[in-house]
């Protein structure tokens, strides 16, 4: 195969690999469950979800392997960390096992966490290795697959076991399912040497309709009045088919040789306590929020792609118009109308998916490539910081209103005051993301 069509293939490799990488998005999905087999209070739940993200406080270990190591063997050990991670605890949840402590749950859950790290940095370090001149594009489009784990993840339980045992089903595909794509992408998702990396844009066009296509489909399945019609083993099948897409670009670049993305994510973390306090359908909120959050992770590459060349916003500056929004949600979920509420995860999902998204991109142009993998690890780590800072808190407010006998609370006030607060951060959040725009204005000033 021509490398151009080697070229592609490997971006197809990173999108498959995104695609089932974000294990951690569809613990709300099962958190309930996982609640009450565990016998935990909303606390220790909440301190579960912070684990999540914990692990990526040991990110800039995948980061200095990937200079150190090959990219193969990356994905061979954070395949393997998750594999551990999730599978110890469905051995549990099944009785494989015959007791784990909370602690020993709670550090497994960390370790699965920082799995998600290894692979992609794998992602991460290929995109900007193969398309050095279009690396923002080629990050933000693969990163973008990444909003759509939980719909996947979903879709494979919902079509494959009965509501009974979700709990376990979700574990086990967290467990064996990123092995199994890092296996079959190792062949492909490696860097491609003697290449033109110029001209890019027909390429890129095509990834951008299959991507956009394939969002369409995700928030289109979502929706009640489709999804009912529509069996589960339908609903995946049509997933699978636009997952396979991207194929199409390395075919179609072979034929043309041979003839001529804090505080949103925690929201994302308790949705499932937010759903059942408000009397919604936990799973519809979840998929909305992962294909919007698609959408957000596709955004900042569609701009970059289209408005590359003319003076528009920088990337900071993005970063302000993405976070004023979110406080909008925030005030927007007091409403205790369903409609708001579907409407406010549609824009946090957005909103958190676009920053994820542009901030890979802006680390690289702050700091440079040579050091990437380091200093973007280095950078997330505020990631498990505020998550459980925020979490906590939340929890906190949660148990405070909840039954004390159940330890479940039902009602606009289970949230009221955390969605204030949230809101209220949101907005200092803004005010620190205008500083930074102001202070790098000179930085991505053109010159004169």
């Amino acid at each position: 195969m021509p490398s151009r069509a080697l070229q592609w293939l490997s971006l197809v490799g990173i999108i498959w690999l995104q695609a089932i990488n974000g294990t951690n998005t569809n613990f709300p999905a099962y958190s309930s469950q996982l609640k009450h087999l565990l016998s935990i209070s909303q606390l220790q739940l909440n301190n579960l979800a912070f684990a999540s993200d914990a692990g990526k406080l040991f990110g800039w270990f995948s980061g200095i392997a990937a200079q150190y190591l090959p990219l193969w063997l990356v994905l061979l050990i954070g395949s393997s960390l998750g594999l551990i991670g999730y599978g110890v605890q469905y051995l549990f949840l099944t009785n494989q096992i015959s007791s784990l402590s909370y602690w020993q749950v709670f550090l497994l859950t960390v370790l699965a966490g920082n799995s998600i790290c290894w692979i992609n940095t794998v992602c991460y370090v290929v995109s900007i290795r193969n398309f050095p001149y279009d690396r923002q594009v080629a990050v933000g489009l693969s990163t973008s697959y990444q909003g759509l784990s939980a719909k996947i993840y979903t879709n494979i339980v919902e079509a494959s076991s009965n509501n009974i045992n979700n709990a376990k089903t979700y574990l086990l595909l967290n467990s064996i399912l990123p092995l199994m794509a890092c296996l079959m992408a190792i062949p492909i998702v490696r860097e491609i040497e003697g290449v033109n990396y110029t001209n890019m844009g027909v390429g890129f066009v095509l990834m951008f309709v299959i991507t956009i296509g394939t969002g369409i489909y995700a928030v289109m399945s979502s929706l009640g009045f489709v999804s009912h019609k529509l069996s589960s083993l339908s609903i995946l099948v049509g997933i699978v088919v636009c997952l396979l897409l991207p194929l199409i670009v390395p075919f179609v670049e072979k034929m043309k040789e041979l003839v001529g993305v804090t505080i949103g994510l925690v929201y994302l973390n308790n949705l499932g306590q937010i759903a059942e306090s408000r009397g919604s359908a936990t799973s519809s909120l979840v998929v909305l929020s992962s294909s919007f959050g698609f959408f957000g992770r596709l955004m900042p590459s569609l701009m970059d792609y289209f408005y590359r060349g003319k003076s528009v916003i920088s990337r900071p500056g993005c970063m302000v118009a993405l976070i004023a929004p979110t406080a909008g949600a925030f005030f927007l979920l007091l409403n205790k109308t369903e409609t708001a509420l579907y409407i406010s995860t549609g824009i946090i999902g957005v909103c958190s998916g676009a920053i994820t998204s542009i901030c890979v991109s802006t680390t690289s142009e702050l700091f440079g490539t040579k050091n990437f993998s380091v200093n973007h690890n280095v950078v997330v780590a505020n990631i498990p910081i505020g998550s459980f800072l925020f979490g906590f808190s939340s929890a906190i407010l949660y148990h405070k209103e909840a039954d004390h006998h159940t330890g479940k609370c039902m009602g606009m006030q289970c949230y009221q005051t955390t969605f204030i607060i949230w809101a209220a951060l949101s907005l200092f959040a803004t005010f620190l993301a205008f500083i930074l725009y102001a202070r790098t204005r000179k930085f991505y000033s053109p010159p004169t």
